[in-house]
């Protein structure tokens, strides 16, 4: 009889052990990690953005350091996105998509949350010249300036 109390008892205690970490791993399971964050944000981008085409996360910064592992607290995230050559009409993931040559790129600065269910960001994007076109403009440049030296050179040496 003993034997049987006991045996109920652990019993008991299993199935509050169980259930304790099954709710304990649900919770944790709702936390992103800083990158899955990140590629959210850059999915309500695309959501919200006018442009043609969708943007794909080019570059992400280093996450903070971990002092606060709570997934409600917004954390300081700073990352790039550029151009690709999907439309946004399209229903293609911007991960499956390819960069735009001399895509458009754009700095991205904001807070996450890392909670899934109720994940909020606050995410602003600014557009960085791009490397392509700052190429184009430079050659362009250099040309104008050889056919315009020779007539300036004269003027500019003095004496």
């Amino acid at each position: 009889m003993e034997t049987q109390k006991v045996s109920l008892s652990l019993g008991r205690w299993s199935l509050w052990l169980l259930l304790l970490g099954l709710v304990l791993s649900s919770a944790s399971a709702q936390a992103l990690s800083y990158r899955e964050a990140v590629l959210h944000a850059v999915d309500r981008i695309n959501e919200r953005s006018s442009e043609a085409n969708l943007y794909r996360l080019l570059e992400l910064d280093p996450p903070p350091p971990k002092d606060d592992e709570n997934p409600n607290v917004p954390k300081p995230v700073s990352f790039r996105v550029k151009e690709t050559v999907c439309p946004r009409t399209s229903q293609q993931s911007p991960e499956q998509c390819d960069f735009k040559e001399n895509g458009l790129v754009k700095q991205c600065v904001g807070t996450v949350t890392l909670d899934t269910v109720k994940g909020k960001m606050n995410i602003t994007c600014e557009e960085l010249q791009s490397v392509g076109r700052f190429k184009r403009f430079r050659k362009k440049l250099r040309k104008h300036l050889r056919k315009i030296g020779p007539i300036i050179a004269p003027l500019l040496h003095f004496g």
